[in-house]
Formats: structure tokens, C-alpha cells, sequence
């Protein structure tokens, strides 16, 4: 099992392949979805914005499923049949004409198969990695995430430019058979398997401070929402700033994602490490949060000047949380458990998500500063939290394979 994944690692290029696959379609879907939904699929918005919510929380317990179904079945078995469903639910998007009930099933069938998929990749690295290679290879795969999903949504634009339902259609069936394709580069390879737990080994329901990091994972997850949802919202009603640098943060973000977060995972070797790169990262970004308001105090250019540092502050917190997070995520875990445990870790990303909207929204978008310290303290006291439970080593015993 390697330590450092190669470059020309096998696994990790197969792992390449379809993390491009997959990341191209979720960046076509964040550009398209929306109005093709409203404008194409002829549903309201109220409807697709409660029939969403309904998805991400059925998306929250098929991601914590997930990972027991691939300590079962295998991740490559777990991540196909996820690529199948997101396929087919992609291809009855195409036919939805008002039906409301269709829809929230379609959507269910797609945030969930999406849940299920993310799940199986973090399990597959947790198997074939040992070390600090694991937080290493998940690093490098997010680089090509965020790469591939602004080539996504570069397509979605320009099918949105075109503007007819037939184009919007045509790039919907072609997501379905892009993600149709993102198992088979997995098909040929010799994937290890974990060893069969003995009874009354550690469960990850029963490792608290395990689910404890998890949750202040989700706390600290809100910070996504924060870029895409709030930052946005926040520059175009309560700054004198241009609506245009809303798309430049986006192209900020991914360039410092790109540049860093490959280098950023030789700072957290080791759980003390983590805990203390977390903490540093909630730091970021809190003094993020205290530069977003700010920048309403000012004409056009210092707001612009203002966001922008701001924005590369917020990144970089990004970054070192990414990395320190998931360093956490593998080494506490059980190897023999590296499904289910690796599914508690990114079900406390999920409910994170899920929860981030309202959060921003009813803190620092209705109450501008002091909302927005608000976001910042949350962000700083789950650092000190992470910290605190990350100065040991101590893990769980691994479960041996009986003899």
C-alpha cells in the first residue's frame, strides 16, 4: 500500500479520469439546472427550490448509507451503480414537463446517487493509501474537481447561450453518458478490500469524538455556501461593488485551490498537525468574515479592493481546512471500518450544506456585521474544537481479520 501517490499511480490516474467525468457534470448541472427547470421543465421556483431541499436531506442519509454499503459490496460496485442512477435521473430530467412528483424523485435519485458516489471515492483512497498519501491523493483529486467543473460549467453557459430547449436537453443526456463513463477507468484495476471486522471492534456511531469532529467539520463546511451564496448576495445588495467580481471570486477561489491545495497537505502530517492546520484555517477565515462587511463601507474601488483580498483570505482558509479535515478523516478512522467511517466524515459535510443556506441567510445577510461575526466566531470555535479533540493520536484499535 503506497504512502505518496505517484502521479502515474494506477489507481490514483483511474481516480483522475473519473473525477473529470464526474466534475464536468456537476459543473454543467450548476449552470443549467436552474433555469432549465423553470424555464424548460416548466416548474416554479418555490417548486424547485423546496423539491432540492428535499433531495439534499434524502442526500444526507444515503451519504452516511453509503459508506457501510461499500464496506459490503466494494466501492467499485458502489460508485457504478451510483453512476447508473445519477444517469438515469439525468435522462428523466429530460422529460419532465410540470410534474412536480417526478421531479422531487428524479431529484432525490440524483442529490442521494451523488451523496453515494462522493462517499465511495473518499473510501476507495482510504483503501488503497496509507499516511499522509491519503490526504495527498484526495487533494490532488479535488484540484482536478475544480478544474473539470468550471469546464462544466463553461459548456453549461454556452448551452444556455444557445438557449433552446433541444440544446439544454441534448447536454443533459450527455452528463448522463459522461457519468455513465466515470466507473469504467476503476473496471480493470485489482482493488484491495478491508478486513472483515471481529465482533465488539469500534463503530464509528460509537467513536465519539469521532462524530464530534465530524460535526465541527459541518460547522466548518458552511464556508462553501458562504462564497457561491452569500458573498454574492451580500456584493450585490449592500456594496457598492460591480456584480461583475461575483464571477471573478469563483475564478480566484479556483485558482488558489488549484496553486495550494496540493502543497497545503504537507502541513497537516499527522493528527496534532490536523488539528492545529484546522484551527489556523477557521482563523482565515473569521478574518474573512470581518473584511465581507467591511467592504460595505466604501465606494466602489476600496469595496472591490477590499473583496478581492478578502476572497483570497477565505481561500486559503479553504485550502487548510480542506486538508487538515481530512487528514482527521482517515487517520482516527478504523481500517477495517473505512466505509462507514468515512461516511459519518462526509455526512457531516452534507448536513453542513444542507443547513448553510439558512444559516447565512438568517445571520449574516439579515443582520449584516454582527451576523456576520457571528459566522466568523461558529467558524472559530469549531477550529478550537477540532484542536482541542486532535492533540492526542490516540485512534481506534483496528479490528484484526480472524484466524
Amino acid at each position: 500500500m503506497p504512502t505518496a501517490p505517484h502521479r502515474r499511480d494506477p489507481v490514483l490516474q483511474a481516480l483522475y479520469l473519473s473525477s473529470a467525468a464526474t466534475a464536468t457534470t456537476l459543473g454543467l448541472l450548476f449552470s443549467l439546472s436552474a433555469l432549465y427547470l423553470t424555464r424548460v421543465a416548466g416548474l416554479g421556483a418555490r417548486t424547485v427550490g423546496a423539491g432540492l431541499t428535499i433531495a439534499g436531506i434524502f442526500a444526507i442519509a444515503t451519504t452516511f448509507l453509503a459508506g457501510r454499503l461499500c464496506d459490503r459490496y466494494g466501492t467499485r460496485t458502489v460508485m457504478a451503480a451510483a453512476a447508473v442512477i445519477q444517469a438515469a435521473a439525468l435522462t428523466g430530467y429530460c422529460l419532465l414537463q410540470g410534474n412536480v412528483a417526478l421531479f422531487v424523485l428524479l431529484a432525490c435519485a440524483l442529490l442521494g446517487a451523488q451523496g453515494v458516489q462522493g462517499t465511495a471515492k473518499v473510501t476507495l483512497v482510504a483503501l488503497v493509501f496509507a499516511g499522509s498519501g491519503r490526504t495527498a491523493a484526495r487533494a490532488k483529486m479535488r484540484v482536478i474537481t475544480n478544474i473539470f467543473v468550471a469546464v462544466g460549467s463553461g459548456l453549461g453557459a454556452l448551452t444556455l447561450a444557445i438557449g433552446t430547449a433541444s440544446a439544454c436537453r441534448s447536454a443533459l443526456i450527455a452528463a448522463a453518458v459522461l457519468m455513465l463513463c466515470s466507473p469504467l477507468p476503476l473496471a480493470r484495476l485489482t482493488l484491495p478490500s478491508a478486513p472483515p471486522p471481529t465482533p465488539g471492534a469500534p463503530a464509528p456511531l460509537r467513536d465519539r469524538r469521532y462524530l464530534a469532529l465530524a460535526a465541527l467539520n459541518g460547522v466548518i463546511y458552511v464556508q462553501f455556501e458562504v462564497l457561491t451564496l452569500g458573498l454574492p448576495l451580500w456584493v450585490a445588495t449592500r456594496t457598492e461593488a460591480s456584480d461583475a467580481l461575483i464571477g471573478i471570486f469563483i475564478v480566484l477561489n479556483t485558482a488558489v485551490v488549484t496553486a495550494l491545495q496540493v502543497p497545503a497537505t504537507r502541513l497537516v502530517n499527522g493528527v496534532p498537525a490536523a488539528g492545529r492546520t484546522v484551527f489556523g484555517a477557521t482563523g482565515l477565515l473569521a478574518l474573512a468574515c470581518v473584511l465581507y462587511p467591511v467592504a460595505a463601507w466604501f465606494d466602489a474601488l476600496v469595496a472591490s479592493i477590499v473583496l478581492v483580498f478578502a476572497v483570497l483570505v477565505h481561500s486559503c482558509g479553504e485550502v487548510l481546512s480542506e486538508a487538515g479535515g481530512w487528514e482527521l478523516a482517515f487517520e482516527l478512522a478504523d481500517p477495517a471500518r473505512p466505509g462507514a467511517y468515512q461516511g459519518v466524515s462526509q455526512t457531516g459535510a452534507a448536513v453542513g450544506a444542507a443547513l448553510a443556506p439558512v444559516v447565512i441567510t438568517s445571520s449574516a445577510l439579515a443582520y449584516g456585521l454582527p451576523g456576520w461575526l457571528f459566522l466568523g466566531g461558529a467558524f472559530v470555535a469549531a477550529g478550537a474544537g477540532t484542536r482541542m479533540l486532535s492533540a492526542t493520536t490516540t485512534k481506534p484499535a483496528p479490528a484484526t481479520v480472524p484466524q
